[in-house]
């Protein structure tokens, strides 16, 4: 069977979640049997018009009033192909906390959604807030859970026990709510628990400050090799103030870690897979969090036969096998029979 071919276009390059996602859809074999990805960077606001040479296009491009005419001559481009839209930014929270103008915010993701053939949500929670909202039609919303190549963080061995060490992993903005983690840790005086915080970013100072010369909480930088900063921790904190999916969630779960993560957006999809969801978002209640966890009172770890066996690699590929083969079948409503008339 011939693979199909699929372009898939990226405008933020840094290092990240994003960037390993595509990473591992653009080298997985199992992802290669059915399809040719390749990857095209382009500038944020400009895109050439040219027809692609590809059976499907996959957007990871931001999504904003700035890029809506890309998009529109995306579409106008390439009507012969199917266009697919992964939304690894926007959620509830988001809007909740950045958006004023929550209407025009509207407008802009139902005009550039309804130009994709597919939605695709990166997590449940995601999803169900997309179609909840009518920014695209439910059928054409995919949920994709978010995921990259787990088989050396499934090496590590397993942690048990109370926590000694957490760690506190990804960029160090305000989106991360690693402030308010730090404040909460600080509440705990167990002096034998350490945070460790890994990751660069604009809030440095201000985290740095918030530790206000706390010994037991330690800053490491930029991690270069995630798996090595998951086999010096024993557990996990996600207390995002807003999380599309989480992909560092996956990973400690993949790496048998106890995992905390907050009540918000994507990271609620992981409390299927053993990650203790925090009762509240506050400074108390992730104080308290900690203390059941390092104290091994409350200690939730994922069950080793559901995450360490591979799954979310394989449910990963399947799922986007089936969405390649659907809207590549000809019934989808930019086919190029109906813009042949």
């Amino acid at each position: 069977m011939k693979r199909l071919r699929v372009l898939h276009l990226v405008d933020d390059t840094t290092a990240g979640g994003v960037m390993r996602v595509i990473e591992h859809i653009s080298s997985s074999r199992d992802m290669s049997l059915s399809a040719v990805h390749s990857v095209r960077v382009v500038t944020r606001g400009s895109l050439a018009t040219s027809r692609a040479k590809a059976d499907v296009i996959v957007s990871h491009l931001s999504v904003s009033w700035r890029n809506l005419p890309v998009f529109i001559a995306l579409r106008a481009a390439n009507t012969g192909s199917a266009l697919v839209h992964v939304e690894h930014s926007y959620t509830e929270r988001f809007v909740a906390i950045n958006v004023k103008h929550r209407r025009r915010f509207a407008t802009l993701l139902r005009t550039t959604y309804a130009l994709f053939d597919r939605i695709v949500a990166v997590s449940h929670e995601q999803g169900r807030w997309l179609a909840s909202r009518s920014f695209a039609q439910p059928e054409a919303i995919e949920v994709i859970q978010s995921c990259t190549d787990m088989s050396a963080f499934r090496k590590l061995p397993e942690c048990k026990g109370p926590a000694r060490i957490i760690g506190a992993i990804g960029r160090l903005d305000r989106q991360k709510g690693f402030d308010k983690l730090i404040t909460a840790f600080r509440q705990c005086g167990n002096p034998e628990i350490e945070l460790h915080i890994y990751g660069e970013g604009s809030e440095e100072e201000t985290l740095r400050a918030c530790a206000n010369g706390d010994p037991r909480i330690r800053f490491h930088g930029f991690a270069s090799d995630p798996v090595k900063a998951m086999s010096a921790v024993d557990a996990v904190a996600m207390p995002s103030r807003w999380e599309a999916y989480g992909l560092v969630a996956i990973e400690a779960l993949s790496a048998g870690r106890a995992l905390l993560v907050g009540p918000v957006d994507g990271l609620k999809d992981h409390a299927a897979r053993g990650a203790t969801v925090v009762c509240g978002d506050t400074v108390r209640d992730w104080s308290r969090a900690i203390g059941k966890l390092t104290d091994g009172s409350a200690v939730s770890r994922p069950p080793a036969d559901h995450v360490r066996a591979g799954s979310p690699e394989s449910v990963f590929a399947k799922k986007w096998d089936e969405l390649l083969l659907s809207v590549t079948a000809g019934t989808d409503r930019h086919s190029e029979k109906k813009y042949a008339a």
